[in-house]
């Protein structure tokens, strides 16, 4: 019986020898250590807050020219009024142009954010990497993201290769 409980623990030992190592970090909290993006995120509060403030002017002026129009609507020829709803609606146009061509999904803003902080992030991914290497860590998560995300991943482990093979394709061969 000795034997057989020693083989269990023996068989035990060697099976956590191979476990796969794992570890996490919080790359929210490791941004926030960074002088460099706090100085990005200062300089695009900055011109955020710049852009906005054009917005908001523009906004302001539209509204005066409509109130002013309101105003003067009853002393207007029908050519005047129409004159002036079409000055009206053509800055509305410009302005919500504006604010789409700065603070759309791939405005101004988006280009400066990613302009300034990929390179911080690329940076950070890359020690992250080289601290997973140095650990011998095979897997690294982020904890600061809503979704689970996976930071670095041993390439011992990339079994997509494998899951190509059975599917019944050549991996390598790219589909074009």
């Amino acid at each position: 019986m000795k034997k057989y409980f020693l083989i269990c623990i023996l068989i035990f030992a060697c099976s956590g020898a191979f476990a796969q190592k794992f570890a996490y970090v919080d790359t929210e909290y490791i941004l926030k250590h960074l002088p460099d993006y706090k100085s990005a995120l200062n300089q695009l509060n900055v011109l955020s807050g710049q852009w906005q403030q054009q917005v908001d002017n523009n906004f302001t002026e539209i509204d005066k020219m409509y109130k002013a129009y309101q105003a003067d609507q009853v002393l207007l020829t029908e050519d005047m009024r129409k004159r002036r709803e079409n000055d009206i609606i053509e800055k509305e146009k410009a302005a919500k142009e504006f604010q789409r061509r700065i603070f759309g999904p791939e405005g101004e803003l988006f280009q400066s954010r990613t302009k300034l902080l990929n390179p911080i992030q690329d940076n950070v991914t890359k020690v992250i990497a080289e601290v997973a290497k140095s650990k011998l860590l095979d897997f690294i998560f982020d904890k600061s993201s809503e979704a689970t995300m996976m930071i670095y991943a041993s390439s011992t482990y990339d079994v997509s290769n494998d899951v190509i093979k059975k599917l019944g394709f050549k991996p390598g061969a790219m589909i074009k």
